[in-house]
Parts: C-alpha cells; sequence; structure tokens
C-alpha cells in the first residue's frame, strides 16, 4: 500500500509540474470560454475539485481532460495533490497484487486466471449481441455513437457490428471513423460498392465516400494509400484512381490543401525541384510563369518526368482557368509554356514495365498544342464577337474534337453563357455556344455528364431580364440540346430530369409537352425497358398525352403506348 502511495504522489508531482504548462494555454483557453460557454471560473474549480475528491479518480480517464479545465481556470496544484492523493484507494493495483500473490501461492493459475477475466469480464454481453442483431437497435446505436464518439461503450458496440458483418450500413462519418479496424472495413466495403456499380453508382455514393474519407488528415491519408496501390492494378486500377481524384477534388472544394499528400503519393517525391513547383502552385490556387518554366524544361528535356506527375486534376483545371477563362489575363512570353505542358498532359502516352519506362509517344502532342492555341485565340479574344465565332465555327469544330480542347470549350461556354446579360443580348435562336455544346455532345461521350449539368444550370436559372416568352424560347432551346444528348446516348439522365420536372410541378407544362413531342420524333422501336419506365409516365399524363395527339393514321404517342404496353410489363 506504500508503494502504491509513493506511486499516487509521483503521479501528482507530475501533474503540478505540467500544471504550468497548462496554465500557459490557460489565457487562450480563457479567450475561448469567453467566446465560448462562458462559465464562471469558480463553478469550474467546485466542479473540478468535487470529481478529484471521488475514490481513485486519478485512475479515470478523464483525468487529464479535467485536469485541465481546473487549470485554465485558475486551480490551485497544491488542491489537485491532496485531493488526489488521500482518494487514492488503488484498488485496481490492489486486485493486481491478490492476483499475483495467489499465482505464487499456486492458489490460482494463470490459465484459471486468464479463464475467469474472459468469461466475466472481456465477454461480449449477450444482450448486447441480441440487440445488434436487430436494425432497429443498430441505428439507434449508430446515432449514439454519433452524439458522443468519445464514449467506449459506443465505440466498442460500433466494432461489434462492424464485427457481424454490418460494415456497409456505418455511413455515418465520425462513427466510422473512431477506429482504424472499423474504418478500414467501412472503406473497402464502401469502395466494392462504387466500383460494381458503374458511373450512376459513382455519382449518388461519391459524397457520402468523399465525406468520409476527408473526416481527417488520418482518414485522408490512409485512403488515399489504399487507394494508391489498388490503383496500380491492371484490373480495375484505373477506376479506382478516378475515385481518387474525385476524392481530391471534394478536398479541395472543402477547402482542405490535400496537395503535398497527393504528390508524395504519386511519382513526385523522385522529382524534388517538380514536386516543389507543382506543390506551390496547387496550395496557391493558381499557376505561375516561375514554376511553369521549371516544369516546362524538365518535360522538353530528353529523359522527361512521368507523364502522371501533371495529371493531377486540381493541377489542369488550373490550365482551364488561365487559358480559357474569359477576362483571364497570361503573359504572352510564356502562354507557349502553359500551352505545351497542357498539350503534354493530355497527349503523351508512356509504357511501363516493372517501374522502368520503355517507350513514350508524343505523335500528337504538337497538334494537340496547336489545337489548344488555336481554340485560345479565338475564345480569349475580347475582340471577337458572335458574329466572328459563327464565320470561324468549323475551325472550332475541328480542334473540339480534341478531348482537351472539348473540356477547355465546355468551361468557357460555361463561363460565358453564366453572364446576367448573355442571354439579353442575343438575337439569334440558337446562340453559337450553345451550338458548341452539340458538337462536344457528338465528339465526346465522356462530357455527357458536364454537359447536361450546365443545360440544367441553364433550364432552372430565372432570366429576369427577358419577358416571359423570350423565357419560354431559351428553354425550349436548352431542351432542344437536351434532345440532342438524347439521342447521342445520353438517354436515361436526360429523361429522368424531365420526369422530375414533372414530379416537382415546378415547369411549365407546355415545355414538357414540347420536349415529349421532340423525343418522339427521333425515338424508335426497339426500347429499353429502363427507358419505358421512365418515358412511359410522362406521355400517359393527361396534362401530356391529352393535348399532344394528332388526328390520323399517324399517332406516335398512341403508337409508343401501344407498342410499350404489347412488349413491356409496364410498371407505375
Amino acid at each position: 500500500r506504500d508503494s502504491f502511495g509513493r506511486r499516487a504522489m509521483e503521479d501528482a508531482d507530475y501533474f503540478e509540474g505540467s500544471a504550468a504548462e497548462w496554465g500557459n494555454e490557460a489565457d487562450g483557453g480563457a479567450q475561448d470560454d469567453e467566446d465560448g460557454e462562458g462559465e464562471d471560473d469558480a463553478e469550474v474549480q467546485q466542479e473540478c475539485l468535487k470529481k478529484f475528491s471521488t475514490p481513485d479518480y486519478i485512475m479515470e480517464p478523464s483525468i487529464f481532460n479535467t485536469l485541465k479545465r481546473y487549470f485554465q481556470a485558475g486551480g490551485s496544484p497544491e488542491n489537485v495533490i491532496q485531493l488526489l492523493s488521500e482518494n487514492y484507494t488503488a484498488v485496481a493495483q490492489t486486485v493486481n497484487l491478490l492476483a499475483e500473490w495467489l499465482i505464487q501461492t499456486g492458489t490460482l493459475a494463470t490459465n484459471d486466471l486468464e479463464s475467469l477475466l474472459l468469461t466475466h469480464l472481456l465477454a461480449t454481453p449477450a444482450w448486447l449481441e441480441q440487440m445488434i442483431a436487430h436494425t432497429t437497435w443498430r441505428d439507434l446505436f449508430y446515432k449514439l455513437a454519433e452524439a458522443h464518439p468519445d464514449c467506449l461503450m459506443l465505440n466498442f458496440t460500433v466494432k461489434l457490428i462492424s464485427d457481424a458483418g454490418y460494415q456497409g450500413e456505418i455511413t455515418s462519418v465520425s462513427t466510422a471513423c473512431q477506429q482504424l479496424e472499423v474504418f478500414s472495413r467501412v472503406l473497402r466495403t464502401s469502395l466494392a460498392t462504387i466500383l460494381d456499380g458503374g458511373e450512376e453508382n459513382l455519382e449518388k455514393n461519391l459524397p457520402e465516400f468523399a465525406k468520409m474519407v476527408c473526416h481527417g488528415e488520418h482518414t485522408y491519408l490512409f485512403a488515399q494509400s489504399m487507394m494508391s496501390i489498388l490503383a496500380q492494378e491492371e484490373q480495375g486500377g484505373s477506376a479506382v484512381r478516378r475515385i481518387a481524384q474525385e476524392v481530391q477534388r471534394y478536398a479541395h472544394e472543402k477547402g482542405h490543401d490535400a496537395s503535398q499528400i497527393t504528390l508524395a503519393l504519386g511519382t513526385a517525391a523522385s522529382y524534388p525541384r517538380a514536386c516543389q513547383a507543382l506543390g506551390a502552385m496547387l496550395s496557391k490556387g493558381a499557376l505561375n510563369p516561375a514554376d511553369i518554366t521549371v516544369l516546362f524544361k524538365m518535360f522538353t528535356s530528353m529523359d522527361p518526368p512521368p507523364v502522371e506527375l501533371i495529371r493531377v486534376p486540381a493541377f489542369l483545371d488550373l490550365f482551364m482557368q488561365s487559358l480559357f477563362k474569359p477576362g483571364a489575363k497570361i503573359n504572352q512570353d510564356h502562354k507557349h509554356k502553359y500551352i505545351h505542358i497542357l498539350a503534354y498532359a493530355a497527349s503523351v502516352v508512356e509504357m511501363w514495365k516493372k517501374n522502368k519506362r520503355v517507350s513514350i509517344n508524343k505523335d500528337e502532342l504538337k497538334s494537340t498544342s496547336k489545337a489548344i492555341e488555336t481554340v485560345h485565340n479565338l475564345c480569349c479574344n475580347e475582340n471577337k464577337g458572335a458574329s466572328e465565332l459563327v464565320a470561324e465555327l468549323s475551325t472550332l469544330y475541328q480542334c473540339i474534337r480534341f478531348p482537351v480542347v472539348a473540356m477547355g470549350v465546355l468551361k468557357w461556354v460555361d463561363w460565358t453563357v453564366s453572364e446576367p446579360r448573355y442571354f439579353q443580348l442575343q438575337t439569334d435562336h440558337t446562340p453559337v455556344h450553345l451550338a458548341l455544346l452539340d458538337e462536344i455532345s457528338t465528339c465526346h461521350q465522356l462530357l455527357h455528364p458536364q454537359v447536361l449539368q450546365l443545360l440544367v444550370k441553364l433550364f432552372e436559372t430565372e432570366h429576369s431580364q427577358l419577358d416571359v416568352m423570350e423565357q419560354l424560347e431559351l428553354k425550349k432551346t436548352l431542351l432542344d440540346r437536351m434532345v440532342h444528348l438524347l439521342s447521342r446516348g445520353y438517354v436515361l439522365p436526360v429523361v429522368s430530369y424531365i420526369r422530375k420536372c414533372l414530379e416537382k410541378l415546378d415547369t411549365d407544362i407546355s415545355l414538357i409537352r414540347y420536349f415529349v413531342t421532340e423525343v418522339l420524333d427521333v425515338i424508335a422501336p426497339p426500347y429499353t425497358s429502363d427507358f419505358v419506365q421512365l418515358f412511359l409516365p410522362i406521355l400517359e399524363n393527361e396534362s401530356i398525352a391529352g393535348t399532344i395527339k394528332t388526328e390520323g393514321e399517324h399517332d406516335p404517342v398512341t403508337e409508343f403506348i401501344a407498342h410499350c404496353k404489347s412488349n413491356f410489363i409496364v410498371m407505375n
């Protein structure tokens, strides 16, 4: 017992020595209190002293937090030492000592003690196992764990739930991130779910997945490290790399600078000068001639770094802003360097074997650079109006065939038509910028989601500067672009959006009828069941079908409905 007392005094001396350190934080802590809960220092001290007076409080996990609060409130170290020492009864240490004595005297074998502890102290309560077998109780535990992330019992329960195979249910960010073992299981399950479901499943599950990964630096680093390893696999590696890049974009949009982690997990570490230049630009969110010059020299050398070094989505986005955003200023003496690096990232193909580059193909580098430069000069020339652009349409169409140029033009169109006065100044039925969207849709299937996203944004924007009839005509023009997008293979997302417009009752019904009429003009059997399930309810709506049916032998509405009912089991 004397040895326990000395141990308690040693701990008390430690706390007294640390009091000064915590006291140094007291000024900041006091300020936090004033800004936060505004607790009275005397009340805080009394509350802490009451806890110090309880038996064996020095052994409680919360001792350090309580000590910190006490010292920040101006408490005296002497009181702490006295109360903790006087109330130290050493129950846990006494049990350990008795167990050692029993083992030494042969009264209790080590195996017996282990069995006893496992049976009475470490076994999972039967009632808890029964509770986690039911969805309702599991949902309750998730909510409680979210509200009380520091509760050891709840964290233990979440681990039990994960061990039982229900990790797919753990979507709560805080709950999933408390324990590495649970987080790794949830990460694995979530990643498998996204990979198995294709693009549509990615859009549905990515926000929650990215939120979980970006919970903290430790979860972000762990998840990105795992995905970096998986991305090197031949089968499915590119899909994992895409997910990792989408998570990087999410982190960037949320204001987190994860550039150093991104570079560390890639090949940048082997190229310190490139890594420094890239890191500086990514951290600042802007390109600059000095760092671009460093990269330009490296990527025009005889032995350039791996192309994947500059294939960072956030980095490529900076080129879009510098080369295609209206009004963006770029140093003319360095413009060719910007164009070269972007073209290099977009067109160069490398072959690697056992971490060694065996070939590098630059056949499309020159033509890609030329296309980027041509479109940059056309789109970012403030002296060129819509009429001048119409005269250059054939040139623009040729350049749009390059994917990187198509993305740049799409960004440029978005920035241009989003100006409040843009449509007010247009006289053409189909402005040239919207016509360019049709060409992008025709040439690049992978850009279909971004094109639809832009069209939806414009369709839902209130163009108050236009009168009612002009607004209707503009929306019809946008619907024409959606129908063209549908005709190029992006069917279900387009029809799904119009279906939602009808269900929400926030769109002029004449526009829905216009869309239906246009679609019926471009479609023909056979139809997929997914398309029928989406499109048929729109047609069968009385406010739609009753007004667009035509008299005579050829009635596209009646023909479509009849075809569907004779070939499909239609479900509402």
